[in-house]
């Protein structure tokens, strides 16, 4: 018996013990169009708290939700989580999932729906796009992400509103097909630049709520990760 077309879903994670059950109860809970079936692939990059706990106990509760759990032995970083994650991913689809509860999985459907209706390969989830609900943060990331966009897009030719989201659909053999180095936040200018120079590849954008954290909450990335992001879009750009 043929299975059904499936999206898989890669989670990246790092100290997310208190979070992770809470995405994926919502993961589970999305009823996915075009009678797409779920792999969720958890990939945990040497989480120092109970993160892997956290995701054993959850596997063996949700028996239904079909999880397969990765650890890396020495934190390595997102995107090399998200390395691991893609070579793993055995369905037609693919997005990406923080561990956090930033971005709402009850819009995979919106991201779906231009693949499915065979316009787009790969489609960006857009917070700065639509009029979808979007926590008030900081000034100077916000400038920060619109200039790193409108760099990233002057090398790659694209018109983007948010290159550095994190809901990002793929066509997985298009993904798998690219050859991806960077082991940190320098994975979405990277995977933008790249993607964007795959021949006849079809982008579009939808917007998406954002549900941002502070740095108290648990936020990460850092004036650091803008300046690598810098240096990757003229890298990859060129």
């Amino acid at each position: 018996m043929n299975r059904p077309p499936t999206l898989s879903i890669v989670i990246p994670a790092f100290n997310e013990g208190r979070t992770i059950h809470r995405i994926l109860d919502r993961v589970r809970e999305v009823q996915l169009i075009g009678e797409l079936a779920k792999e969720v692939i958890i990939v945990n990059d040497c989480s120092t708290d109970d993160t892997e706990e956290a995701v054993h106990r959850y596997i063996a509760s949700h028996p239904n939700l079909p999880i397969r759990y990765h650890r890396h032995p020495v934190n390595r970083g997102k995107g090399a989580a998200l390395h691991t994650g893609i070579e793993q991913a055995t369905g037609e689809y693919l997005i990406v999932q923080d561990a956090d509860l930033e971005y709402d999985p009850r819009e995979y459907n919106e991201l779906l729906q231009p693949v499915l209706d065979g316009f787009a390969d790969v489609v960006y989830g857009s917070r700065f796009q639509g009029s979808k609900p979007h926590r008030i943060l900081f000034f100077w990331h916000t400038i920060g992400n619109k200039f790193l966009t409108t760099l990233s897009n002057a090398f790659n030719n694209l018109n983007l509103t948010d290159m550095e989201t994190c809901y990002k659909l793929f066509r997985t053999e298009m993904l798998q097909s690219l050859t991806l180095r960077e082991e940190r936040f320098g994975f979405e200018p990277e995977v933008t630049a790249k993607i964007s120079r795959v021949p006849g590849v079809r982008i579009y954008e939808v917007g998406i709520s954002y549900y941002g954290r502070t740095y108290a909450e648990g936020k990460k990335i850092g004036w650091r990760d803008g300046v690598r992001a810098i240096y990757c879009i003229v890298k990859y750009g060129f």
